[in-house]
C-alpha cells in the first residue's frame, strides 16, 4: 500500500525580503571600490551579506559600459548580494540578465520623482537604505508608528514589532510587520502581517480598500471586489486554518 502523501510537493506564498539599495553616481570600479573602502573604514562586517539592488537611475550612462560581473565581484567583496539592477535602460536589460541579476521597475515614476525632489542631494558615491527602503523598529521597541501617510512606491516594515499608521496608505504602498498591522485610514495599498511566521497577526483597517492582505505568507488580493460588508468600512483581517477571513472590526 502506498503512503499518502500529507504535505503538497510545493508551496507559493507572499515572502518578504528586505533590500539595501545601492545606488550609483560612477560606474568606474576603482572609484566606487574607493568609496565603499572610505564608507566601510576596512571593516570586514560592516555589512552582514544583505541582499542588495543597484540603482543606475542617477548615472551619466551615455557612452560608459558597466562590467556587471566586475561590479558584483566588487559589491560582495564587502558583503554585499546584489541580485537586482532598478533604473537600466532597456539596452542594458541583456548584459544584466546574463550577469546573472534581476530587472527591478522601483518606484513608479511619479512616487519616485515626488521623493527625489524632497531629497537632498546625493553625496557619496554609494549609499544604501535611501527612500524607499524598509523602516526597522528600534530593537526595545514593540510598536512602530507612523503618523505621515505611505506613497505609492515606499515601503515601512516593522521588524519584530506591531505596525501602527494614522494616515493614509496609498494604492502601491507596502506595509510589512511581524505582528499585526493598525491602520487608522483608508488602506489602499498592500499590508502584509505575521511576516516571520506569525500566524495569530492580524490586519485592521478604519477603510478597507486594500489591493492585497496577507498573513503569515497566505495572501488574497481582490481583483473581483470586497464584500460590501467591508469595503470602505472599519474591517479585519485574520488566518483563520490555511485561508483568508476578511470581517467586519465589530460583526455585532
Amino acid at each position: 500500500m502506498s503512503k499518502i502523501q500529507s504535505r503538497k510537493p510545493i508551496e507559493i506564498k507572499i515572502s518578504t525580503v528586505v533590500a539595501v539599495s545601492v545606488i550609483l553616481h560612477e560606474v568606474e570600479l576603482s572609484l566606487l571600490n574607493q568609496a565603499m573602502q572610505e564608507m566601510t573604514g576596512g571593516a570586514p562586517d560592516y555589512f552582514d551579506d544583505e541582499f542588495a539592488v543597484i540603482d543606475v537611475g542617477t548615472v551619466e550612462l551615455e557612452g560608459k559600459r558597466v562590467d556587471w560581473p566586475a561590479l558584483v565581484s566588487l559589491l560582495k567583496s564587502f558583503r554585499l548580494n546584489p541580485v537586482a539592477v532598478r533604473n537600466a535602460p532597456p539596452e542594458m536589460a541583456p548584459d544584466i540578465i546574463a550577469a546573472g541579476l534581476s530587472l527591478d521597475v522601483g518606484a513608479p515614476p511619479a512616487a519616485r520623482a515626488a521623493e527625489e525632489s524632497a531629497a537632498p542631494a546625493p553625496q557619496p558615491v554609494v549609499q544604501t537604505a535611501p527612500a524607499p527602503e524598509p523602516i526597522p523598529a528600534p530593537a526595545a521597541a514593540q510598536t512602530l508608528i507612523i503618523d505621515t501617510p505611505v506613497r505609492a512606491g515606499q515601503r515601512v516594515y516593522a521588524r519584530g514589532a506591531d505596525l501602527v499608521v494614522t494616515a493614509i496608505v496609498n494604492a502601491g504602498a507596502e506595509l510589512i510587520a511581524d505582528g499585526s498591522i493598525h491602520v487608522y485610514a483608508p488602506l489602499r495599498g498592500r499590508a502584509l502581517a505575521g511576516a516571520s511566521g506569525n500566524t495569530s497577526a492580524r490586519i485592521f483597517a478604519l477603510s478597507m480598500e486594500a489591493e492585497l492582505v496577507s498573513i503569515a505568507g497566505i495572501y488574497s488580493t481582490f481583483e473581483n471586489g470586497f464584500d460590501p460588508k467591508v469595503f470602505h468600512h472599519p474591517a479585519q483581517v485574520k488566518l483563520v486554518g490555511d485561508k483568508i477571513e476578511l470581517v467586519p472590526v465589530n460583526p455585532h
